[in-house]
């Protein structure tokens, strides 16, 4: 079934990824609006519900490695409808859920569905727009959808929270994973993947998917064991050895390694994942901060809360279509040092929030400017990571980068909701609030500062998408 395809073609193979992607970006900030409600509904202890979003983290930042190597290797549209089938049960199981255990199990087989399906997506859209304008145009549609899910995610929980109950946080995927089935099963070409290329590297997807796993939960877990408490010591080294164990596995094993040790000495590879991972960390740390505010300072409601986020999607969409355009003339390097800095900028504006603030000054202005940055570097970011990087390994590729980014949402959240706070204090009065989430988005901004320098340090100069196949240019058109 999965080799067959009633219609392909660039702009079909798109749409599907775009779908997919969406609602994997929505999955990731879709119930934080709801954790009140949820914890009430199914009488979570407060430290409970916190599993609720570290379930997820923790399967799907363990396991990409794991889902972008097994779609190179068995298939990367066999990988996705995979995934999908797997994403939408584990929604249904979690929106009937009448325990916490119930939730939480579904939060963490939805990460397993994202985990096949999230790589699997991102290869397709690598191999079927390897260069040109096609290539800029197919990255920044998957940009815009990317970000768009995220910022919309916020929205769509806070209305469904107060208006349909928390249970349709999680089904509302179901609708979407349906889409996206249909899209993948009718519009994607077979993919067989690379299954004759010798012995899977078995030992090599043990230590890398316990490696990362042990490296997310030991992150996740600060909220409740400090930074130098003895479980989150034991466990972060636990997670260095293994990863450094699994090197030394793909540099030995005469098997089909998980991970070619050369994809990480490319200068665009490996300079695109350090610049992946301050910006997961400040991407996913702001979020965190602007939504605590509006609900904590400003006192809006979860669909108000939502509704306000609005303008950041509008903003990504608009940096995107900026990226596009400028990408046919601009390096991919310029756009991304331009976008981290102009995203920085916005980041700079927000840290001047206070609780007599204005929603004009204090978080349209500055969401717009953020995010329109943010538009500006993550399609050329992406397209950056995976450009000219060997067929069989697109899948491993994109897994990385995922890795990377969720690596950094995961590291950077921990250790910038300590500091703020600690800034905060035993006080909870909106002022004290106001002064810890201003420190967070002050060092969100420093951290997209780092980005830039990474991109200008690293980052070869006139990295551009490699020039189009005589195929590759064809499918696009007005879905850009």
């Amino acid at each position: 079934m999965f080799e067959k395809s009633v219609r392909s073609s660039p702009a079909c193979t798109l749409a599907a990824v775009a779908v997919v992607q969406f609602m994997v970006s929505l999955d990731l900030s879709v119930v934080n609006v709801g954790l009140p409600t949820i914890a009430a509904g199914l009488d979570f202890s407060a430290l409970g519900v916190t599993w609720v979003i570290h379930a997820y983290a923790l399967s799907f930042g363990g396991l990409l490695l794991l889902g972008g190597k097994l779609g190179d290797r068995f298939g990367r549209a066999r990988l996705l409808l995979a995934g999908l089938a797997i994403f939408g049960l584990a929604s249904l199981l979690g929106g009937l859920a009448q325990q916490p255990g119930h939730l939480i199990a579904g939060r963490a087989l939805q990460g397993v569905g994202a985990a096949a399906a999230a790589p699997a997506a991102l290869a397709l859209l690598t191999s079927t727009f390897p260069g040109g304008a096609a290539r800029v145009r197919a990255f920044g549609v998957w940009s815009a959808t990317n970000a768009a899910g995220g910022a919309f995610g916020v929205l769509v929980g806070g209305i469904l929270t107060e208006y349909a109950g928390w249970r349709w946080v999680m089904l509302v995927n179901i609708p979407m994973v349906a889409i996206a089935f249909a899209l993948a099963l009718t519009t994607i070409g077979g993919d067989r993947g690379t299954s004759a290329r010798g012995r899977p590297d078995v030992m090599g997807a043990i230590l890398a998917t316990a490696g990362m796993t042990a490296l997310v939960f030991g992150v996740v877990r600060t909220d409740v064991h400090g930074w130098l408490s003895a479980p989150t010591i034991g466990t972060l080294t636990l997670a260095v050895m293994l990863l450094v164990a699994f090197g030394l596995v793909e540099k030995t094993t005469a098997r089909d390694p998980m991970l070619r040790l050369g994809l990480l000495t490319r200068p665009s590879v490996a300079g695109a994942n350090a610049y992946n991972l301050f910006v997961g960390a400040a991407m996913a740390s702001a979020f965190y901060f602007a939504s605590l505010y509006l609900q904590r300072v400003f006192g809006a409601g979860p669909a108000r809360a939502g509704i306000e986020f609005l303008p950041f999607a509008l903003g990504v969409i608009v940096g995107s279509v900026l990226a596009v355009k400028a990408g046919h003339r601009v390096s991919a390097r310029t756009l991304m040092i331009v976008g981290a800095l102009v995203t920085a900028g916005g980041f700079a504006w927000f840290a001047t929030i206070h609780p007599d603030g204005s929603f004009a000054v204090n978080v349209l202005g500055p969401s717009i400017m953020a995010s329109v940055g943010f538009g500006l570097c993550l399609a050329p970011l992406v397209s950056t990571a995976t450009a000219g990087v060997d067929p069989r390994d697109a899948g491993t590729a994109a897994g990385l980068l995922n890795s990377s980014r969720q690596i950094g949402a995961s590291v950077g959240l921990a250790v910038l909701g300590t500091v703020a706070a600690t800034r905060t204090g035993p006080s909870q009065t909106p002022e004290a609030l106001g002064h810890g989430y201003a420190l967070g988005l002050g060092l969100c901004a420093a951290l997209m500062l780092a980005a830039a320098v990474v991109a200008t340090a690293v980052l070869p100069r006139g990295t551009r998408p490699p020039e189009a196949t005589p195929h590759s240019d064809q499918g696009v058109g007005t879905h850009a």
